[in-house]
């Protein structure tokens, strides 16, 4: 399988890194901040940075964006939206939606690496409308009903 990446501006492969994975077993590549000048999130701020790539994400597989774990540990800047999902029908420019949940401003500087990029594979079952579900030991305990 392979994920065709396209550049959509000039400083990709230049200044601005192709994303790659940081190590050998690496489940994600690195994508970076494909912006022209520093970007500073105040708390509580958000921005939407470009990565001036677009993705062919193979057919039966999700594009899922998460956070760099050094980013949200030890800034507390996040995804806005928790995760991304890339369709694979989609062919438009990534974006990363950034949150600081800090106190503190977080900058991005051009070329910080902002975010990371899995690809999934999906299942698309058959949608079916019943009048019950089948039961199960659990039922419809939620939210701390294992005793965990």
């Amino acid at each position: 399988m392979k994920l065709q990446i396209q550049a959509l501006s000039e400083k990709i492969g230049r200044e601005i890194p192709l994303p790659y994975y940081a190590t050998e077993g690496a489940a994600a590549v690195d994508l970076h901040a494909c912006i022209d000048e520093a970007v500073t999130l105040p708390p509580g701020g958000r921005a939407l940075l470009p990565t001036g790539l677009a993705a062919a994400i193979p057919a039966g597989h999700v594009g899922l964006l998460a956070v760099r774990s050094s980013m949200g540990i030890r800034h507390g800047v996040t995804l806005s939206n928790g995760v991304g999902v890339i369709d694979s029908d989609y062919r438009g420019q990534v974006h990363v939606g950034l949150h600081n949940l800090s106190g503190e401003p977080y900058t991005v500087q051009p070329g910080d690496r902002v975010a990371q990029l899995m690809v999934v594979p999906v299942a698309a079952p058959e949608i079916e409308v019943v009048d019950a579900l089948p039961e199960t030991v659990r039922g419809a305990g939620g939210f701390g009903s294992t005793g965990r």
